[in-house]
């Protein structure tokens, strides 16, 4: 294929069932000029031939990149895939995550320089999670009836988010107000230019356990001149359901955080091996 226009990468670990729904949603997306990078922390065999299974249906657009367990580093498994990505437009999103089939096309309809798209997602129930890592239901392909159907049986939280029209309107506009604020991105589901991540150093991999490693991408990014903007209604994700998880290194990462809350520092202390910011010029539609 050309030269991809937006690179998805896709944190995982050890959930290669929840990982193949997401690789079934970003298969079935509306335009396919995009890769797809799965930023494994270290799973166990069953996750590597899962995706190698999944290789040949994304004709040379699937990629795996995988890094040795020592515990929650999701910042350095994330640095790999960018350090590797190719497309001008890097989308983030968790492997548990699946997106609709708009999700790749309005991130790229809305990208702006000087922004970071922040999705929104909708929690499914733990029944209904079970079932679409058997294949059985596929989020993709939901419409509204059926998301109004799950919302009143109690397997979706909610439906707004996925409602375009005159209320993205609403929420693009009371996001506008709000673009300084860090607490707003969500780490599962976001997009920004290749450029500027790779200007502030990608994610800071001194976050190592549980917590704050995008919080703290956002800040420097922010500090770096970037706003927050509410992305379109199609790139609204499934949440699949979840335990919750050990969040062992908490208090340490939330110290990071505030040191860098109270800098205007931009650069990660230990992020991207590049020698310098690679110049990428944006493509956005």
């Amino acid at each position: 294929m050309s030269e991809p226009r937006v690179s998805v990468i896709v944190s995982t670990y050890n959930r290669p069932a929840a990982l193949a729904a997401v690789l079934r949603g970003l298969l079935a997306q509306s335009r396919d000029d995009f890769e797809v990078l799965v930023s494994d922390d270290g799973s166990g065999p069953e996750t590597r031939a899962m995706v190698r299974s999944c290789m040949q249906d994304f004709g040379g657009r699937l990629h795996y990149l995988w890094q040795e367990d020592r515990g929650f580093r999701a910042a350095a498994a994330r640095n790999r895939a960018i350090e590797r990505a190719r497309g001008s437009v890097l989308c983030f999103l968790d492997g548990d995550c699946v997106p609709r089939r708009g999700f790749v096309a309005g991130h790229l309809r809305a990208a702006q320089q000087g922004v970071i798209l922040r999705g929104s997602r909708l929690l499914l129930s733990r029944s209904m999670t079970q079932i679409c890592e058997l294949g059985a239901a596929l989020p993709q392909d939901w419409d509204r009836a059926a998301l109004r159907r799950f919302v009143a049986r109690g397997d979706l939280n909610r439906m707004t988010p996925v409602l375009g029209g005159l209320m993205d309107g609403v929420r693009m506009l009371g996001m506008a107000f709000r673009g300084t604020n860090w607490r707003l991105m969500r780490g599962c589901n976001f997009s920004v230019a290749a450029s500027a991540i790779r200007a502030v150093g990608g994610f800071d991999e001194s976050y190592e356990g549980w917590g704050y490693e995008d919080s703290d991408l956002c800040v420097r990014l922010l500090h770096h001149g970037l706003r927050i903007r509410q992305a379109p209604a199609e790139t609204c994700v499934m949440h699949l359901w979840h335990a919750e998880r050990p969040r062992g290194g908490e208090p340490a990462n939330r110290q990071r955080l505030l040191d860098v809350l109270g800098t205007r520092r931009i650069r990660a202390v230990r992020g991207l091996r590049m020698s310098e910011p690679t110049a990428t010029t944006p493509n956005f539609a």
